[in-house]
């Protein structure tokens, strides 16, 4: 029988996605509803329906928008076409990009103008990967999404290259790549500080070390939640049975069976509200406990566009 359940720490969102989903609330509290949000604000069921009852209305071609509608685009980032479009279109704009996402964007932008072409390594057909590929429309982007991959790219040349990634990856598979990608080539320029957000890092880490002390790991997230995956992978690589539940009623009675000490963690788009369900959940199946492991205590916080902050009157192009 399950006898104590080892909570993460740091686990759940992070200032990414805090950010993200007040500034949707912001906009329907300013603005009254509805507001658009191209593609899904974050990658979480539960926050994506809470928001389209609040008067949210998640879409995907700029065609779906009304004139003179307010639009956010969502934590992921879009291509610059699609800022330009919705530009040119007169909508209200308020970028909800991570903030550390768009520090990508600005540097592709500025080696871009230096001559540089880029390998990225990152997810294909990942909203994130695609903003930011996205940026330039000249094919000066190479993704490669496997160390396999790097051996099949063709820059125009080599002289110029430089090395970005999609923020939520695997830390472990991104450094192998990265390795590959440096030893073909050799003078490839690598960022100042690492593309992988703190919050994906971090999240790793306390898997890495809860997976030492537990018999499964049950980590909160969604299925099309990148940093989400990563974490169940990593358990299942450090040889932990590990399940992704979207939320508590996707639980199964059996994954307990002759476990006695149950990880659970959430990807950074996963709310606290379902992981208190789910220790609810495996409380009522026998757990006696629940501890709180000693982890980092994230304090980044993120500012909100201008004209949505409390000191603001009128609304603004945050583009």
């Amino acid at each position: 029988m399950t006898q104590e359940i080892l909570l993460a720490e740091p686990r759940g969102f992070c200032a990414g996605v805090d950010r993200a989903i007040e500034i949707v609330e912001r906009a329907l509290q300013k603005f009254g509803r509805p507001i658009y949000v191209r593609h899904e604000i974050v990658h979480n069921t539960y926050v994506v329906n809470d928001l389209k009852a609040k008067g949210a209305i998640f879409i995907e071609a700029l065609d779906d928008v009304p004139a003179g509608a307010t639009l956010v685009f969502s934590a992921h980032g879009v291509s610059r076409a699609i800022q330009l479009e919705a530009q040119a279109r007169g909508f209200q704009i308020f970028d909800a990009t991570c903030p550390l996402v768009s520090k990508v964007h600005v540097e592709v932008a500025k080696l871009h103008k230096e001559g540089f072409e880029f390998i990225m390594i990152g997810h294909k057909g990942h909203p994130e990967v695609e903003g930011t590929m996205g940026q330039l429309d000249d094919g000066s982007i190479h993704l490669v999404e496997d160390v396999a991959d790097v051996a099949r790219i063709a820059p125009r040349q080599t002289a110029k290259l430089a090395l970005v990634t999609q923020t939520t990856l695997s830390v472990d598979d991104a450094a192998d790549i990265s390795a590959a990608v440096m030893a073909r080539f050799p003078t490839v320029q690598s960022p100042k500080q690492q593309d992988i957000c703190y919050a994906t890092q971090n999240r790793q880490d306390a898997v890495k070390i809860m997976s030492r002390q537990v018999d499964i790991m049950i980590v909160v997230g969604s299925p099309t939640s990148s940093n989400s995956n990563r974490l169940a992978e990593l358990a299942r690589k450090l040889g932990v049975a590990s399940y992704m539940v979207d939320n508590a009623a996707e639980l199964q009675t059996a994954w307990f069976e002759g476990k006695r000490q149950v990880g659970l963690t959430a990807g950074a788009s996963a709310p606290e509200i379902l992981v208190q369900q789910v220790i609810d959940r495996i409380r009522a199946m026998g757990a006696v406990s629940v501890r709180k492991m000693d982890g980092i205590e994230e304090t980044v916080k993120f500012p909100l566009p201008k004209g949505l902050r409390m000191d603001t009157q009128s609304p603004v192009n945050t583009l």
